[in-house]
């Protein structure tokens, strides 16, 4: 599948999740909405109903415009008359529950004349007459003009749960969408493992090509029968095979290193290190095979011991310093510092080179990452160095950190616990 249908599939799917999700949300509001203009006709009808009760009692005449629906859940009603009650609580239970309505609900009795509360009362419908009669004492109301209001504080609640069937079938419409979005996730996943693993093996056949073809022609060099004669060149010829044999071999344990570490096979020999022994070994090395870099070290008073994996360390130092003078140009000038941190001894490469742009920055210790630079590939590599350095470093308990700036080099910051035995 090529880029353009790839990103056509993922704009669709992302266009079905959505929309799915947007019509399932809509319909599920809509049967709320419908359950909740139910509910409130039941209970207007049911209020009317007890309005009209209780102006046969008081002989008058009743009002059809005697109820408010304050809020959602709260309605009051006029009667302006006297209100008893015992009566008040029986006719409200026995409305509701003629029309189905089982929510729970509060009643309050007020004072036309101040509008304050004389008698409340929680009233559960599924409880039997005279036991919710029982929960407390009805007064002798003394003056003759009151309304009462009804207030229903699980309403919400209620109606969701008699949205049974809905709730299910919005529960399986979202294990459907996340299915269908994990299955995109899994394809656009195993789509870039694919593209990085595709990167991967031209570049690895890029490298090994070059080695290869050096020390094939110098091959057929040494095949001449007159080339024992010529013992500098001779020499010459066997320094460059032997060479590119090691840089083969280098990048063949590089990347056999790095399969141990995917599969968490990284087992650390510990031992105490100085770290200052360990990497004044690895820069003098790398003067010997560099003469135009400039490879300086600082290293801080009493620097102490560490306890550490000395062939993994080494290799993380060599890594540094290797990608430090791969990516100064023909120049390079690198500095290596030793110091005592907060979180223990650090270690830092930094170099002058041409730095890496803030939104790449934190993606260089991914697997296989290498920073895009277009169709320049001037500098060689798999993209695993920084990787491992970051798996070794994370293994001894430590952590690493980047910082650059584009065209003005960058510092790579390592630190280890200290040995403190």
């Amino acid at each position: 599948m090529n880029r353009r249908a790839f990103q056509i599939l993922v704009v669709m799917a992302a266009i079905s999740i959505v929309g799915t999700l947007a019509v399932q949300f809509f319909w599920l509001k809509k049967a709320f909405d419908v359950r909740n203009q139910q509910f409130d006709h039941n209970v207007k009808s049911a209020l009317l109903k007890v309005t009209e009760s209780l102006c046969q009692i008081n002989q008058e005449v009743s009002r059809t415009d005697a109820i408010e629906q304050v809020s959602s859940n709260y309605f009051i009603v006029y009667v302006n008359n006297k209100i008893a009650p015992k009566t008040l609580e029986s006719l409200l239970k026995r409305e509701f529950v003629t029309r189905a309505i089982h929510e729970g609900f509060e009643y309050g009795i007020f004072d036309c004349s101040n509008r304050e509360m004389v008698y409340g009362q929680y009233v559960d419908v599924e409880q039997s007459m005279e036991v919710a009669s029982a929960l407390g004492s009805f007064p002798q109301l003394l003056k003759d003009q009151y309304y009462f209001g009804v207030y229903f504080p699980h309403k919400s609640a209620g109606l969701v749960s008699q949205m049974g069937i809905w709730i299910f079938s919005s529960l399986l419409v979202l294990v459907v969408v996340i299915f269908f979005a994990l299955s995109l996730f899994i394809i656009f996943r195993q789509k870039r493992l694919s593209e990085i693993q595709k990167d991967f093996i031209n570049n690895m056949t890029h490298e090994f090509r070059t080695p290869i073809s050096t020390m094939a022609i110098a091959s057929e060099v040494l095949k001449i029968p007159g080339i024992v004669k010529q013992p500098e060149r001779l020499s010459t010829y066997a320094e460059i095979v032997q060479r590119e044999a090691y840089r083969l071999q280098g990048q063949v344990d590089r990347v056999l290193q790095m399969s141990n570490v995917s599969k968490n096979q990284m087992l650390l020999k510990r031992e105490v290190l100085d770290m200052e022994d360990l990497v004044g070994e690895q820069l003098r090395s790398y003067r010997v095979a560099n003469d135009s870099a400039r490879l300086e070290m600082s290293v801080a008073e009493d620097l102490p011991p560490i306890n550490g994996d000395k062939v993994h360390l080494t290799n993380v130092v060599s890594n540094l310093i290797d990608n430090a003078i791969k990516y100064s140009g023909s120049e390079p000038v690198v500095m290596v510092s030793l110091m005592v941190s907060v979180g223990g001894l650090t270690l830092v490469v930094s170099d002058q080179g041409k730095g890496v742009e803030a939104k790449y920055l934190k993606a260089i210790f991914r697997q296989f990452y290498r920073v895009p630079t277009g169709n320049l590939h001037d500098v060689k590599g798999f993209g695993l160095g920084l990787y491992y350095v970051k798996m070794v470093v994370e293994a001894h308990g430590g952590k690493v950190e980047a910082m650059s700036r584009a065209g003005e080099g960058t510092e790579i910051m390592v630190t280890l616990p200290i040995d403190k035995s």
